[in-house]
């Protein structure tokens, strides 16, 4: 003969509160992500094959309208070369990574390239001008 309990267990699990959770969480990240721009100047960047990664210093933008911006702060080629001196100071081999526009004339990468070549002989460093692609299609 078996013996009844007076109240059985029951394994259940109310899910209510579970879903209020991931429900919360979510709308916590949709607002956060929204919050975050991690570039402010939009580039179409040439495509390349390589997927080689550099250590980045400072970054130099030019867009489509051949704007020259040294971060997110627009600058000629005079304040980007003042600017440039002020970042990589102290160090011997700093890397300035240049982001341009597919659609940028190639004389406007140069000129950047001989900013940063002045510099390198101005004060007997050698810092290098990476040029930033996206990845192949």
């Amino acid at each position: 003969m078996a013996i009844k309990l007076r109240n059985p267990r029951k394994a259940e699990f109310n899910m209510a509160s579970m879903s209020d959770l991931v429900f919360l969480l979510l709308i916590f990240f949709m607002l956060t992500s929204t919050l975050v721009a991690p570039n402010a100047i939009k580039l179409l960047l040439p495509s390349s094959e390589s997927r080689t990664m550099a250590r980045q210093t400072v970054t130099v933008y030019i867009n489509a309208e051949k704007d020259i911006f040294l971060e997110e702060n627009p600058v000629d080629l005079r304040a980007l070369e003042m600017g440039l001196v002020t970042a990589l100071q102290g160090q011997v081999d700093g890397s300035v990574v240049l982001r341009a526009d597919q659609t940028v004339p190639v004389q406007q990468i140069v000129s950047v390239i001989d900013v940063v070549n002045k510099i390198n002989g101005q004060s007997q460093t050698q810092h290098k001008v990476i040029l930033a692609t996206q990845p192949g299609r």
